[in-house]
């Protein structure tokens, strides 16, 4: 059975940057899931909505969330199993468990970043 594992959160100051990591695991099919599937990244705050932040598509075409476009990079590795989430100039707003997927097929446990002073 596929897992995904997100590490990389943190506490970091405004302004500052983290990079989270999103690695499969679990078999022979989590060693060719970041070939074949997309992966999206998403965030929920206490008392929010979940909210989808960025993807990567099969095709490696990527999307943002307005609220990260031109600070956020999505990317993935297709040799290490891993997908990232770079995250610069970040905000209080930021705040949130981020939590990593493949549409229909599995979620991450998610990894906490909190951006405070």
């Amino acid at each position: 059975q596929v897992q995904l594992a997100e590490s990389g959160g943190g506490l970091v100051e405004p302004g500052g940057s983290l990079t989270l990591s999103c690695e499969a695991s679990g078999g022979f099919r989590s060693r060719n899931i970041f070939r074949l599937y997309g992966i999206s990244w998403y965030r929920q705050a206490p008392g929010n909505q979940r909210e989808l932040v960025a993807r990567i598509l099969s095709n490696n075409d990527t999307d943002y969330a307005d609220s990260v476009k031109g600070r956020f990079t999505v990317s993935r590795d297709k040799t290490k199993n891993t997908a990232y989430l770079q995250m610069h100039s970040l905000k209080a707003e930021d705040t949130a468990l981020y939590r990593c997927m493949i549409p229909g097929i599995v979620w991450g446990q998610g990894t906490q970043v909190t951006v405070s002073s």
